[in-house]
């Protein structure tokens, strides 16, 4: 498997560099070179095999022999023992719940096969791989749990001081061993910009092994293609038109799904739903793409102001000109924001309505594919459930006016310790405290 960076397509890799470096050295994104069609009677028949059987069948075929099948095989059993069921609202709208992990959010998914294929490919190796992650929220707690005491590698987490929920924070600082947080005095887009500086600088790469937990690394958007496949077939055939409705921060979700699609996947139309930070949306209406500051919301995941992967989007819709690659891609994806009233609201309606209990970020969801079934009647929808509504319960139950569950491996958390270093959003400190606490 060759892979290239966006800012420059000669600039080219394989599999293992491209996982394990994270970055390519002049701040693009890895992209596969080529992204192969998977066989039409695959395509067909996925009702006939389980969700391991269509992880196999789809990283074979975009690796290309980088992983020797049965060293494959091991790594996504080891990875993926959790399901991901859709749940039916009605007969139009319909719910894939993807937080049935261990930190209870979909970037378990990616978190725990990104551990794997960096543990796999970090065999050998005489010095410590240091991994830097930037979270909004759930990314955190997934890579924190995918990397617990994983040899070789340790986890450094940089989250935006009171921008994550209680428990969201929990889960992040309290492990110990290789994992450990730090709190910055900023946003979400302060974090980020943190880590890939700190990939783009020679002098600190000379004294650690870096690489990335964040989307931005290819290792976590391959396996969130998995279970667009592992959605669609578990819809009744022959049924309307299937379209998925993606909340949306960084982009790496959505990203994810396109990638499903170019390997064959039948999706009718891809719905980006964003909170008031619509950069996204409003590239989509206006064709121009205008990056700012984030601002803090109820769906606090999806609090980004300049998502990464937006630059994987412009690259699959690549036209002869910025004018041809807009129309290209709104007229597979098509973006909504909403304010945190109106998705109060639907969060009551979904409740009501269905008896289904929706978190925040779903719930914006939901009002992006009402939105677009309202102009599209014809379809089916499938909202990604991306987090389990416990993980933000004050929200949810003031919003709900009742106790819902606590899952009990969230519920004790909340008696642990946290532990985080607080960090202002200065390149230096952040640089110097890396290199004080883990060259050598």
């Amino acid at each position: 498997m060759i892979l290239y960076s966006t800012k420059n397509k000669s600039y080219q890799v394989g599999l293992k560099e491209a996982v394990m470096k994270g970055l390519p050295d002049d701040n693009g994104l890895f992209m596969p070179l080529d992204i192969p069609a998977l066989p039409t009677d695959f395509i067909q028949n996925l009702a006939n095999f389980s969700f391991l059987e269509i992880a196999e069948k789809v990283c074979k075929t975009l690796f290309k022999g980088a992983i020797p099948d049965e060293d494959l095989k091991t790594l996504l059993k080891n990875a993926f023992d959790f399901p991901a069921p859709v749940v039916k609202l009605d007969e139009q709208k319909y719910i894939l719940e993807l937080f049935h992990g261990p930190s209870l959010a979909f970037k378990d998914f990616g978190a725990r096969f990104m551990a794997q294929l960096m543990s796999y490919f970090n065999r050998g190796e005489s010095r410590e791989l240091t991994i830097l992650v930037a979270t909004s929220g759930d990314t955190g707690g997934a890579v924190a749990s995918g990397f617990y005491k994983t040899p070789g590698i340790r986890v450094v987490i940089l989250y935006p001081s009171g921008k994550v929920s209680m428990l969201q924070e929990k889960q992040l600082t309290t492990l110990g061993h290789n994992i450990s947080a730090l709190e910055i005095d900023g946003t979400f887009d302060d974090c980020q910009a943190l880590v890939k500086q700190a990939f783009l600088d020679t002098d600190l790469n000379q004294h650690l092994r870096l690489s990335s937990a964040n989307s931005i690394n290819i290792a976590r958007l391959i396996p969130q293609a998995l279970y667009y496949f592992e959605a669609y077939k578990q819809l009744a055939k022959g049924g309307d038109p299937v379209v998925f409705c993606v909340p949306s921060g960084n982009f790496g979700n959505l990203t994810a799904g396109l990638l499903a699609a170019k390997m064959g996947l039948p999706v009718h139309h891809f719905i980006a739903a964003t909170n008031a930070n619509d950069v996204v949306p409003a590239y989509l209406e206006h064709g121009k793409y205008i990056s700012r500051s984030s601002v803090r919301t109820l769906s606090n995941a999806m609090d980004v102001g300049n998502p990464s992967n937006f630059a994987r989007m412009l690259d699959i819709f690549l036209g002869s000109d910025e004018s041809s690659t807009w129309n290209n891609m709104r007229n597979q994806v098509s973006g909504y924001a909403f304010p945190d009233q109106e998705t109060q609201i639907a969060m009551r309606e979904v409740d009501e309505k269905y008896n289904y209990t929706i978190d925040p970020h779903g719930a914006v969801g939901y009002l992006a594919l009402d939105a677009y079934q309202k102009e599209h009647p014809n379809t089916r929808g499938i909202v990604l459930e991306t987090a389990h509504p416990a993980k933000f319960i004050d929200d949810v139950e003031e919003t709900l006016d009742r106790k819902i569950e606590i899952p009990a491996r969230l519920a004790a958390l909340a008696d642990e310790e946290k532990e985080a270093t607080f960090l202002k959003p200065e390149y230096n400190s952040f640089k110097k405290l890396l290199i004080e606490r883990y060259s050598g």
